[in-house]
Parts: C-alpha cells; structure tokens; sequence
C-alpha cells in the first residue's frame, strides 16, 4: 500500500470520526449507537497505519488473501450492526406498545370520568326540575 492511499484512509477516517462527533454533541445520534462506528473507525485507521497487520491477522486466521480478511472484517462489522439496531427497534417497539396501552388507559379512564360526571349533572338537573315543580303545584 503506497503511502498516498494511507494518507487518504487516515484523513477520511479522521473526518468521519469528527463527523460522528458532532452528531452526539448536537443529539443527532446517540452515544451508545456511534460506539460501534468509533471501534471500526479505530481499527481501519490502524490498519491503514499499518498495512502489514493485515497480512499478519490474515496468516493468524488461516485466511490465504489479505483482501478476504478486509470482507470477513467488514462482514463481521455488518453483523455488529444490525445487531445493534435489532435490539434497539426492539427496546423501541415494546416503549411505544407500552405507551400506547397506557394512552388506551388514560382515555378510557377519562371517558369512564366524562359519562359519570354527565349523569351526575343529568341527575342533579332532574331533581331540581321535579323539586321545582312541586313547589309550583
């Protein structure tokens, strides 16, 4: 690897790391999320660095071409991804079947309140409606 696309490799990684940086200050993602980016930012910039790791972890892995080791690292990464994101749509989804049964509940609860203070007014309006004729009479 010539020493221009290391430079390259170095410089972008260090962009997108700012990148990510600024996202978690502004809230536009959250902390726990860029975590993953973070360690396959780290790894790529040292395997940019230094090129001859590769061609070690790939001998240390039993894989013949270094560039097959970049796809298992990058099929590796995927996986931590989606992972990640599976769980948090899945934390998502039972917070927001939660607050729906809750929102269910409140309007029930308030419906229930509505119709019992309607028949109380109904009632009360009816008394002194026949207490009203009788003093008539």
């Amino acid at each position: 690897m010539n020493i221009q696309l290391q430079l390259t490799i170095v410089f972008v990684v260090i962009i997108a790391m700012v990148i990510l940086v600024l996202m978690v200050r502004k809230k536009s993602l959250e902390l726990r999320y860029t975590l993953v980016w973070f360690v396959m930012g780290i790894g790529v910039l040292i395997l940019g660095v230094f090129p001859g790791l590769m061609f070690r972890l790939s001998e240390l892995m039993g894989i013949a071409d270094p560039v097959n080791m970049l796809f298992f690292i990058g099929f590796c990464f995927s996986l931590a991804i989606i992972f990640t994101l599976t769980m948090a749509m899945s934390r998502a989804s039972k917070k927001i079947k939660d607050l729906a049964q809750a929102i269910a509940l409140l309007q029930s609860q308030e419906s229930h309140h509505m119709e019992c203070s309607i028949e109380s007014n109904v009632d009360s309006s009816a008394g002194s409606n026949i207490e009203e004729e009788n003093e008539n009479e």
